[in-house]
């Protein structure tokens, strides 16, 4: 998607928005019992909508509806093909509104127009229709056994699962969620963030109009303790797959015990390293990827590489590319398709990206910033979700990996070598779900995502790996004897 429009049509389209007010329950918008909330456009402070929230009422009707919908069988046992066509219908109308889709998403989050134009529509439509072309492709199994029995192995749908999403990329990792949820034939129920509740409105409501069942699909707008605690502690929920901040995700474990001891997937924090050996070839291209990786979404990615770890011999000549090519990220309005950095989320995540900075200014936007630190400085070690690189000096190739490590998470990393043999035994030693190699990036829509230690917990993002995490697996023995010819041990 490349027709970019100006700023000017995108502000007019911005202004003729009308959004989703909502829940989205059983099929249709209705008041939720919660109170009005506010959604605003971080970038100006004024208000786009009073969106009516759901509670812990409006969330048991809501899995009511799903397990109603399950049970019914028009979504989870309706043929593979069918639920494959409805879902591709699905990715059509979103093409159809994805203008509208684009410019709800900027004006509600604060990204940048040209990443939501450029990148999260299209990688939204791309997971929804990979994982729709996968459900008729993937098969199960049958065991080897003796001549006297035969075991299948099925995957079924896990049931009801709730998906709690983050403000970051609220389109993208809809799709993450919902792509290979449906695909599996579960009923959804999505708890978007509170201050980016409108796309995925939209999407249940286009979802509707494709041919997805009453009650499959449905969205609660609201705060964690009305909406995402409920969902989290519901006995009738079978699974809840988080993205977010790793304390969050330690509180849906503790929902789970209390309860149902549901299945819980979650994929939180990251304090990733960019590791440059001293081999490292072309730094431009790696001063490239490495502006890329730290200042992207304005460093509010879980999988920004906010740690910089180089080899003192080739740091000054990195740094000074870095530099220049930091000065071609213009920073501002969002809706301005010549900035890559936009608003940071709201004013109380501003804050906090400003006290690690010593920064008194005010205002939605922080410019990027860059410092040279010791390994065990605040701010080379703790998530910061804002547009900060930290660069750690190191001497050798060996001390690059370890202080790689030297970290409570694990989600990403990337290593820059030009020697074969130690790039893939550096990307083998650290640990971290996702290791790139002489570049940045998650992988594509067909590789597992997701992190070690304090960055993941139960499954994977993206791939048959995600189908895998919402269905249950089961075994089939049957046995094949006679049994006029007596008692037979199989």
């Amino acid at each position: 998607m490349t027709d970019l429009l100006t700023h000017a049509e995108y502000v007019a389209l911005a202004d003729a928005l009308d959004p989703p007010r909502s829940p989205f329950i059983d099929g249709k918008y209705q008041r939720g019992h919660g109170p009005m909330m506010a959604t605003v456009n971080p970038a100006t402070g004024e208000e786009i909508a009073q969106i009516s929230t759901a509670n812990a009422e409006d969330v048991d009707l809501a899995v009511t509806k799903a397990r109603e919908a399950f049970d019914q069988g028009h979504w989870s046992k309706l043929d593979p093909e069918a639920r494959k066509d409805v879902l591709i219908r699905l990715c059509k109308l979103m093409t159809r509104n994805r203008r509208e889709l684009a410019v709800m998403e900027s004006v509600e989050s604060g990204k940048p127009i040209l990443d939501c134009e450029t990148i999260d529509l299209p990688e939204t439509l791309h997971c929804i229709k990979w994982h729709a072309e996968a459900i008729d492709k993937i098969y199960d199994q049958t065991a080897p056994t003796g001549d006297g029995a035969m075991a299948m192995i099925l995957r079924e749908p896990v049931g009801v699962v709730a998906a709690v999403l983050p403000w970051n990329f609220p389109l993208m990792m809809l799709a993450w969620k919902i792509g290979p949820a449906l695909a599996a034939g579960c009923s959804v129920i999505v708890k978007p963030a509170e201050q980016t509740s409108l796309t995925a409105l939209r999407v249940a409501e286009l979802a509707r109009e494709a041919g997805v069942p009453r009650g499959v699909l449905q969205v609660l707008p609201g705060d964690g303790p009305s909406v995402g605690e409920p969902l989290g502690r519901h006995m009738d929920v079978d699974m809840v797959s988080f993205t977010g901040s790793t304390d969050t995700g330690r509180r849906f474990l503790h929902y789970a015990a209390d309860s149902n001891l549901k299945k819980v997937v979650l994929e939180c924090g990251g304090k990733n390293p960019a590791v440059v050996f001293d081999d490292a070839e072309n730094l431009d291209h790696v001063a490239e990827h490495v502006v890329n990786a730290a200042f992207w979404n304005a460093g509010q990615n879980c999988s920004a590489a906010s740690r910089l770890i180089v080899h003192k011999s080739i740091k000054p000549a990195l740094m000074e590319r870095i530099g220049a090519r930091l000065r071609d990220w213009k920073v501002g309005d969002p809706l301005d398709p010549g900035h890559h950095i936009g608003a940071l989320i709201d004013a109380g995540h501003c804050a906090k990206v400003r006290g690690y900075l010593n920064d008194k200014g005010d205002g939605p936007y922080v410019a990027p910033v860059i410092f040279e630190l010791s390994k065990d400085d605040p701010k080379a070690r703790e998530e910061i979700f804002g547009p900060v690189l930290s660069v750690i000096e190191v001497a050798s190739n060996e001390e690059a990996v370890a202080v790689a490590n030297d970290t409570a998470y694990g989600l990403a990393a990337s290593v820059f070598s030009a020697n074969g043999r130690n790039a893939i035994r550096a990307a083998r030693d650290i640990r971290a779900g996702t290791v790139t190699v002489n570049c940045y990036g998650e992988g594509n829509i067909a590789t597992p995502f997701g992190g070690y230690k304090q960055s993941g917990f139960g499954g994977r993002d993206n791939g048959v790996h995600a189908h895998d995490q919402y269905t249950e697996v089961k075994t089939i023995w049957i046995d094949l004897n006679d049994p006029r010819d007596g008692d037979n041990v199989t």
